[in-house]
């Protein structure tokens, strides 16, 4: 048996049976001889295979593999690896290093260093001393992926290891190895926050990315209506994790240090489940929780809870904390929180039309089981705008690193085929990993990218008010043809002039199977810009 056997026969351990990767000479070795039950999805460029792999991963609950190369491939991933570090996301990457031999000299494509490349934006990483411990750092780094709270790793791998043997007595104990310890959270200090949240006048539930699965929604749901909480979400959220239209949601937290304060204001108690507190973006000066308030978080990442400002936190399964506490709380014979008013449909009038109604007219061409991922200007919208009533209905980058959706939206497409996806993709945006459509026809997944071109970096207009950054050059976008772009790679593509077409043609994309499908449509310009 080869390292390279053993390699493989470590992933089918996992369930991990698909590769996804850009290759380069250093690589070869690795895939001259994949085996007949794996598939190797190929990217035409690095940061696009992190995007699907991350995207993978979290639809299908498995680790994914991604197979980099040296360290220029390793640097061109590295944007996007910030969104799979920020989102918790198991994804193994594994990259081609020079032969041990000639890395000693740093030869042409020599990983220098390569354990420190990928630092600090992976859970480990390694590259084994010989050959022989291939398997093992393997099996290593997988476990570590997926253990809580999960994260990416990464193995650097010499190109002359692979036909190296393997020793079938480690191999056989690898295979039969697995890692049972999701971390659950103590019953005593859980104890005290149902009593605290028992005996506050006006507590309130913030809920974050990582109670965004079944045991989750279910549990924040039984909390939120036994006690007729308020519920919001935290800032800078990556997933949803609550009914949007469920009568105690208020929407969406600010991501500024005063303005979320203001918006709890009044409340005794402040009870988080699976976000960080808080994950702030728009610099904004204020005490972190008005005077009277005391926070309570539940977090399965250990530097979450130590780097919180303020607040008690208690370190275990958030979901799991959820459904615990909402078992050890009564039901309290209280008004609910104040209903908010959904937003009245957005005026239709354009083209280009305002992002209400584009979201609008995507709300009611989706259904239920529709998953959305969004990398658009327009996302604080989406929370008054689009009906999300089940787990795991939207995704967004963790990092707010541009280049993720497009590819993130073809692996939870891939993973999880019973779900349509839409992904809501800007014109600025959609250029930082545009190859990734090629991949999306090649293996016709069927995702439906959806364009609004605005021809601007509407988002950094935006920031120029906040920050005072007025005549700020480079957010200027013309002459982007997004349907060319599209044809050119495979992907039909369409422009639709009115919202009775989009509507028409986003119907008619989810309905196919064949393949992906694209649509663009022209949306208003940064209100700042018009007379």
């Amino acid at each position: 048996m080869s390292v390279r056997d053993a390699f493989y026969d470590v992933l089918r351990t996992h369930g991990i049976t698909t590769i996804f990767g850009n290759p380069g000479s250093n690589e070869l070795p690795l895939l001259k001889q994949v085996p007949d039950d794996f598939r190797y999805v190929l990217a035409l460029q690095e940061g696009v295979a992190v995007g699907i792999a991350d995207g993978f991963a979290q639809a299908s609950g498995v680790p994914s593999v991604v197979n980099l190369h040296a360290a220029a491939g390793t640097g061109n991933a590295m944007g996007n690896l910030t969104n799979t570090q920020s989102g918790h996301v198991p994804v193994v990457v594994t990259s081609g290093q020079q032969s041990r031999r000639y890395s000693a000299l740093n030869a042409l494509l020599t990983n220098v260093d390569a354990p420190q490349l990928a630092r600090p934006l992976v859970k480990w990483s390694t590259e084994p001393l010989r050959a022989s411990d291939v398997p093992l750092a393997l099996s290593k780094g997988i476990l570590l992926a997926s253990a809580a709270p999960a994260g990416p790793v990464y193995v650097s791998i010499p190109l002359d290891d692979w036909d190296h043997p393997a020793d079938p007595a480690t191999t056989r104990l690898l295979t039969r190895r697995g890692l049972h310890g999701a971390p659950v959270a103590a019953d005593p200090p859980l104890r005290q926050l149902a009593g605290r949240l028992e005996a506050a006048g006006n507590p309130v539930l913030v809920l974050g990315p990582d109670v965004d699965d079944p045991v989750g929604w279910a549990g924040a749901v039984r909390l939120a209506d036994r006690l007729r909480l308020p519920v919001w979400v935290a800032p800078s959220p990556s997933r949803c994790p609550f009914p949007t239209r469920h009568p105690a949601f208020q929407g969406l937290l600010p991501a500024g240090v005063g303005t979320v304060a203001d918006r709890l204001a009044g409340h005794d108690l402040v009870a988080v489940f699976g976000a960080a507190v808080f994950r702030y973006h728009e610099t904004v000066d204020g005490e972190y929780l008005a005077a009277g308030a005391d926070l309570w978080s539940v977090t399965s990442d250990p530097d979450e809870a130590a780097r919180a400002p303020m607040g008690h936190a208690v370190i275990g399964d958030p979901s799991d904390a959820l459904t615990r506490v909402a078992g050890l709380v009564p039901s309290r014979a209280v008004a609910g929180p104040p209903t908010v008013d959904h937003a009245p449909p957005a005026a239709a009038d354009g083209p280009p039309f305002a992002a209400e109604a584009i979201l609008d007219a995507v709300n009611a061409a989706k259904d239920d089981a529709t998953v959305i991922v969004l990398e658009w200007t327009s996302a604080d919208m989406i929370w008054d705008r689009l009906d999300l009533t089940r787990p795991g209905s939207l995704y967004f980058p963790a990092s707010g690193g541009l280049g993720w959706g497009l590819p993130a939206a073809i692996g939870i497409q891939l993973a999880d085929p019973a779900r349509r996806v839409i992904a809501l993709i800007g014109d600025g945006a959609l250029q930082y990993t545009v190859s990734g459509l090629w991949t999306a026809a090649q293996h016709r997944i069927p995702v439906v990218f959806v364009v609004p071109r605005n021809d601007e970096y509407a988002a950094l207009k935006q920031f120029t008010e906040l920050m005072d950054a007025p005549d700020t050059p480079g957010l200027e976008l013309p002459a982007l043809d997004v349907v060319g772009l599209a044809t050119a790679y495979g992907v039909p593509a369409v422009r639709a002039d009115t919202l009775d077409a989009f509507t028409t043609e986003l119907r008619r994309a989810l309905a196919a199977t064949d393949g992906p499908r694209l649509i663009e449509i022209p949306q208003r310009r940064f209100a700042g810009d018009q007379p």
